[in-house]
């Protein structure tokens, strides 16, 4: 994860590897709260939706489960967050994103399980009191790590030619009609 790219070359990251017991439960809880509106419209959006669905289910079990995960990453940012501008936002979260990127691949190479999250954090206050965060460490994304349970083979994506424009959006190329 330490060996992405971040802006200015800043690495004001930091990462809380939580394993104890007692803060895991207390994520959950955060979790669970948010999962309870989040889940209920997710699933209204997505109910003719069969691999919607199916996707949902795995996050609801992650949610009633999520303290017994055996690792829950927690990706942080150092420095002053401005929240009610657009730059700022997407200029401050880029910096942690490539490397929480970095960790979710590492994590499949070697056969772990591993999801990002941000449902956790709705609570930032109750977050950062709960980690100890001081006021200038902004906690940004959770990824929960262990060993999967049933299928855990190749992802499957959307074809190149589904998500590429060129110049403007919707001007598919030629060649991927």
């Amino acid at each position: 994860a330490i060996r992405a790219p971040t802006g200015s070359n800043a690495q004001s990251w930091e990462f809380i590897i939580v394993r104890d017991p007692k803060i895991k439960k207390g994520l959950a809880r955060f979790n669970r709260q948010a999962w309870r509106l989040y889940g209920w419209i997710a699933r209204w959006t997505t109910r003719h939706n069969p691999r919607s669905r199916r996707i949902l289910n795995a996050v609801q079990w992650q949610a009633d489960h999520f303290e017994e995960v055996p690792v829950i990453v927690v990706a942080c940012l150092k420095g002053l967050y401005i929240p009610f501008l657009h730059i700022s936002t997407t200029t401050y979260f880029g910096s942690i994103f490539p490397s929480v990127q970095n960790l979710l691949l590492a994590a499949r190479a070697v056969n772990l399980g591993a999801a990002l999250t941000t449902i956790p954090l709705w609570n930032l206050i109750s977050v950062r009191r709960i980690l100890g965060l001081p006021w200038n460490v902004t906690p940004c994304a959770v990824i929960p790590l262990g060993w999967p349970l049933g299928h855990y083979g190749p992802t499957t994506r959307k074809a190149v030619r589904e998500v590429v424009s060129f110049d403007r959006f919707g001007n598919r190329p030629d060649a991927y009609r």
